[in-house]
């Protein structure tokens, strides 16, 4: 008697599942595999992201390669962006920008402005931005909407700041009132970037300081700087 009780009232939370449609229908619903997606990742794969790209460029890089890159599981990688495309738009839309307007260096004079400017951060990280800048050139034709988020976060910021400088210059009557300062304001990142992809050289202190003294500050002042 006791087994037959045992029988029909099994024990709560038994894991055997009655046969049948009955059995089918009591049965919890299933509960999808994986992990939600952490946004708090978001940031370590953009990064990767960049890293990749700088160091591969856009046809060589895989989302694999950056998921791994960045430790995170494909699957991450993938529910977020649906495409290589997309990860990179977003990568370089992220990218870290020159200090504020307001915190520029004012050393009384245009070329020492520039030249406080030229700091090893800021070299280096130049250099990885002009990297990644090479890695982007096979997919800016084939995609506008990032060759305009490349102008944006890769030329525009160090445009603003050498024309930000040069506004200066002007106002404390160092500089022509007349100088071109949309155009010497891209000189530099023009200069950089053909350094880079034409005749793969660093873009170094050496480098930087030839352009401020031969070109920039003659062009707005009227003579080299001392």
């Amino acid at each position: 008697m006791a087994a037959m009780t045992q029988l029909e009232s099994p024990p709560a939370g038994a894991a055997a599942l009655p046969e049948g449609a009955e059995g089918a229908a009591a049965a919890p619903p299933a509960v999808r595999p994986g992990r939600r997606r952490d946004p708090s990742r978001d940031a370590d794969i953009l990064a990767a992201t960049l890293d990749v790209l700088a160091e591969v460029g856009y046809d060589g890089m895989t989302m694999d390669m950056v998921a791994a890159r960045a430790q995170a599981g494909k699957a991450t990688v993938y529910r977020r962006w649906e495409s290589k495309a997309d990860l990179v738009i977003d990568a370089v839309a992220c990218l870290k920008s020159p200090p504020p307007l307001d915190d520029l260096p004012d050393t009384g004079s245009l070329r020492g402005d520039l030249v406080a400017m030229i700091r090893t951060p800021s070299v280096k990280d130049a250099q990885r931005k002009l990297r990644i800048m090479t890695g982007l050139v096979s997919l800016i034709d084939r995609e506008p909407e990032l060759a305009e988020t490349t102008r944006r976060a890769l030329v525009e910021p160090r445009a603003a700041v050498t024309r930000a400088l040069l506004r200066r210059a002007v106002e404390r009557g160092e500089a022509r009132p007349d100088c071109d300062i949309e155009t010497l304001a891209s000189v530099s990142a023009a200069m950089a970037s053909y350094r880079t992809l034409m005749l793969r050289k660093p873009v170094d202190r050496e480098f930087l300081l030839s352009v401020i003294d031969g070109v920039i500050v003659p062009a707005a002042v009227g003579a080299p700087g001392h």
